[in-house]
């Protein structure tokens, strides 16, 4: 059986070539020099050949310089200025997120170039882009509002909190099921796994306010929240309080309704409501407080048979709030660094 000369490296091919031709040129036959290397004799003729006509150089390894990229590096420069922080959509595409295929085509119109879809894996790979899930912002955000709200309105709210010696509060509510699954798990390819979950549904929605400071509230409550719920709510968390709030929430009809405004006028300056910018729930450091709670609760330990979905959320929310540290590390996000005392 004669050797694969494509299965060994080129250093070894190199010397093998070298003593080769040594040997054939001390008057060793070609044949039994290209048997002794278990190569087919053509090859010892062949490299015989080529080092009379070129001389030893012939012998060398060389690397192989490949075909060349249908790209310039300048082009992929550019592709990577067209899809770096950019949308599909922007260039006449239906789809909106960024694909081998949607990139390919964009090649194609620009540079009337076609390549395959492992030349485009390729090129990504190299312009130093993967695939990733993307976070969901809604299009109606309105960025002048949040720079305004950063630059100008929160600063305005804490030097007025400051001079009142007031405390800020962000407040936020979220649902909860036992149900849900957060998170990942390790399994074998190809066979997904089974996690096991009550088989009775249990809902339960909670309501918290967070402090830059340490401070955390919470209330548990069953269904959707209405404005009279809301106020409910608003008079547990100012109970016994001493210090005037600044409560900043977002634009939930729950929050504009006029018994709210109502109530808010009865406190007679001890509660006032700032509303975020729509559509800007990053602004919030109280949504860092629900992801905390979503990734290291029932998502992690499911509840038990007869367990009930409320203490274990109850207890949970307890440790946050006997936890100040960990209250102060939701306001370390880049998302919510604008926060300050000012």
């Amino acid at each position: 059986m004669k050797r694969d000369g494509r299965a060994l490296a080129h250093n070894i091919l190199e010397e093998m070539r070298t003593l080769a031709v040594q040997r054939m040129a001390e008057g060793e036959h070609p044949n039994e020099v290209a048997a002794s290397f278990g190569m087919h004799r053509s090859w010892a003729y062949k490299i015989r050949a080529q080092a009379s006509a070129h001389g030893a150089q012939a012998l060398r390894s060389t690397k192989g310089t490949g075909r060349p990229r249908a790209l310039t590096p300048a082009q992929e420069q550019r592709v990577l200025r067209w899809i770096n922080g950019r949308n599909p959509t922007q260039y006449g595409f239906d789809f909106g997120l960024w694909t081998r295929n949607v990139v390919r085509e964009l090649v194609q119109q620009k540079f009337d170039v076609t390549l395959s879809l492992a030349s485009i894996g390729a090129m990504l790979a190299r312009l130093d882009l993967t695939p990733q899930k993307p976070l969901q912002r809604a299009y109606q955000r309105d960025p002048e509002a949040i720079e305004r709200w950063q630059r100008e309105t929160y600063p305005a709210i804490a030097i007025q909190a400051r001079v009142e010696n007031s405390d800020i509060f962000f407040w936020d509510e979220s649902g909860f099921r036992a149900d849900s699954v957060h998170g990942r798990t390790w399994a074998q390819r190809g066979e997904t796994p089974v996690v096991d979950r009550p088989g009775q549904r249990q809902g339960l929605s909670a309501a918290s306010a967070v402090n830059s400071k340490g401070a955390f509230w919470f209330a548990t409550y069953e269904g959707g929240l209405s404005g009279e719920l809301f106020v409910t709510l608003l008079r547990k968390l100012m109970f016994r309080r001493r210090k005037a709030v600044h409560l900043i929430v977002d634009g939930l009809p729950a929050h504009k309704k006029a018994v709210v405004r109502d109530y808010v006028s009865s406190t007679q300056g001890k509660l006032t409501l700032h509303f975020l910018p729509g559509y800007a729930p990053d602004l919030n450091p109280d949504e860092l407080v629900w992801s905390h709670v979503k990734r290291t609760g029932v998502a992690r330990r499911p509840l038990q048979s007869g367990e009930k979905l409320g203490p274990r959320i109850h207890e949970q929310l307890a440790q946050i709030e006997r936890n100040p540290r960990l209250v102060r590390s939701f306001f370390k996000h880049p998302s919510v660094s604008y926060i300050s005392d000012w």
